[in-house]
C-alpha cells in the first residue's frame, strides 16, 4: 500500500507541475490593446517566439490571425539562439506566410548570438518579412520605425531621420528599456524581450538584471512615458527553461 500512495504522490505532483509551468507555455492568450490614435489601423503583433522553446501549436496563432484580420503582422525579435535552428523558424514563417498580412521584424538580443545574424535576414525576407534595422517605413497613414535590439546596443534613432512631421509615428522594437534613452517621441510604441516576467515571482527582477525598467516594475502591459504610449508583450516563447510560472504566452492585437 505505501507503494501505491507513493505513486499516487508521483503522479499528482506530475500533474500539478505541467499545471503550473507547462500550460501557461500552451495556453495562448490573445491580449487587444486600444490606442484611440484614429488610423483604423490593426497590427498583430508576436514577440519572443524562441523557436528552440516553445510549445505553441502555430496553426492556433495561424487560425488568431485570419480571425483578427490585421493590417500588419510584426514580429518584434529573439527569433532564435543558434545557426542550427534557422531550419526550425521555417514551417513557422511558410505558415505567417501563408496568411497574406504583410510582416515586418526587429531583432532581438538572442537572435545576435548567430554566427551570422544576416542569414537570419535573408531567411525572414526569403518568407515575405521585412526587417526594419534602425529605418523607417512610410506607410498611408502612419510611419512605422524599427529600432533595433537596444540590450546588445545595435540601436540608434537615425531611423527617425526620415521621419516626417503631422504623421503619427509607431515604433517596434524588441527592448523596451530603449524607451528610457530615446530621444524622439513617438505615438505609440510596442515592444517584448521580457516574457511578463515568465516566472510570476514578486522581486524577481530585483535580483536578476533585466534592465533598469523592468526594474522599476515595469515589465508587461501599457505604460506611458515623457516620449509616448508603449507597451510590452508577455511573447509567445521562452527564454532559458521551457515554462512559464502564473504567465501565458501571448499574441497582442494593437488597435490604433
Amino acid at each position: 500500500m505505501p507503494f501505491v500512495y507513493l505513486i499516487l504522490v508521483i503522479v499528482l505532483a506530475w500533474a500539478l507541475g505541467y499545471l503550473l509551468f507547462v500550460v501557461p507555455t500552451r495556453w495562448l492568450k490573445v491580449e487587444h490593446v486600444s490606442i484611440p490614435l484614429g488610423l483604423g489601423v490593426k497590427i498583430f503583433q508576436i514577440s519572443d517566439l524562441h523557436v528552440e522553446r516553445n510549445r505553441i501549436r502555430w496553426y492556433q496563432v495561424k487560425e488568431k490571425i485570419e480571425q483578427e484580420k490585421p493590417d500588419l503582422l510584426c514580429l518584434t525579435g529573439d527569433f532564435l539562439d543558434t545557426q542550427s535552428s534557422l531550419l526550425r523558424l521555417v514551417p513557422v514563417l511558410r505558415l505567417l506566410q501563408s496568411t497574406g498580412v504583410p510582416m515586418y521584424a526587429v531583432f532581438g538580443n538572442h537572435d545576435y548570438r548567430l554566427a551570422n545574424v544576416g542569414s537570419l535576414k535573408e531567411l525572414l525576407e526569403e518568407y515575405g518579412v521585412r526587417v526594419l534595422r534602425n529605418e523607417t517605413v512610410h506607410l498611408p497613414s502612419f510611419q512605422l520605425v524599427g529600432v533595433d535590439d537596444f540590450c546588445t546596443e545595435h540601436h540608434d534613432e537615425t531611423a527617425f531621420d526620415t521621419v516626417q512631421r503631422g504623421t503619427p509615428v509607431i515604433v517596434m522594437t524588441h527592448d523596451p528599456t530603449v524607451v528610457l534613452e530615446m530621444k524622439h517621441s513617438f505615438d505609440y510604441l510596442f515592444a517584448g524581450h521580457l516574457h511578463g516576467k515568465q516566472f510570476n515571482i514578486p522581486w524577481l527582477f530585483q535580483w536578476m538584471d533585466m534592465g533598469p525598467l523592468a526594474a522599476s516594475g515595469v515589465y508587461q502591459g501599457l505604460h506611458e512615458c515623457p516620449l509616448g504610449l508603449f507597451y510590452i508583450s508577455k511573447g509567445i516563447g521562452q527564454s532559458g527553461v521551457n515554462y512559464r510560472f502564473f504567465v501565458r504566452s501571448e499574441v497582442t492585437v494593437h488597435h490604433l
